[in-house]
């Protein structure tokens, strides 16, 4: 099965937002190249939570029984890749990525994470942080789309109120992203 490339070239995917109390998982990528949430492209015919399910297996581990689903984004969110990143010779041409993505809350106190399941595993190691960090921690052409993520998804993660932004927010997000509501796909 292949992956869904829009008729603008950006490839439909889902992004987990996995919590663990007050704290979100992140995995570094093979070979320690930089931490980020799971993610992965949805296939022709697949539905979005399909995708995610899958995902969440073939990334860390998990199975859709040791987690709840508390919500996902309105809109996708779109992020180009930078030229050097394109794969010109692929075809149908993906020029970067549209996400949904997905919050879920861990429901199994002693998961175990495996980042083996495929061939090619996307990570090597996992690690729990506070909230906002992985808008500081994502390579650089990914974080506005974090950051649109995140701030959507707060009030779902934090009903009784949201961890203030931290120190370095204005100036880690200062390309774009409105700190206070959701921007639009």
């Amino acid at each position: 099965m292949s992956d869904d490339i829009d008729a603008d070239g950006f490839r439909s995917n889902v992004g987990i937002v996995l919590m663990r109390g007050d704290e979100v998982f992140l995995g570094r990528r093979m070979g320690g190249r930089g931490w980020q949430f799971p993610q992965g492209g949805v296939r022709i015919g697949e539905t979005l939570e399909q995708a995610l399910y899958r995902e969440l297996d073939e990334e860390i581990g998990l199975s859709a029984n040791a987690v709840e689903l508390i919500g996902q984004t309105s809109r996708w969110l779109r992020y180009r890749l930078p030229k050097r990143y394109v794969r010109r010779r692929q075809q149908p041409l993906c020029v970067g990525q549209k996400q949904r993505w997905f919050l879920l809350r861990l429901t199994l106190a002693d998961a175990q994470f495996a980042f083996d399941h495929t061939a090619e595993p996307e990570f090597d190691a996992g690690r729990w942080a506070p909230f906002w960090e992985p808008v500081k921690e994502v390579i650089y052409f990914k974080r506005p789309v974090y950051a649109r993520a995140l701030v959507e998804l707060a009030p779902l993660a934090f009903p009784q109120g949201q961890p203030a932004l931290p120190a370095w927010w204005a100036d880690v997000t200062a390309h774009g992203v409105d700190r206070t509501t959701p921007a639009s796909a």
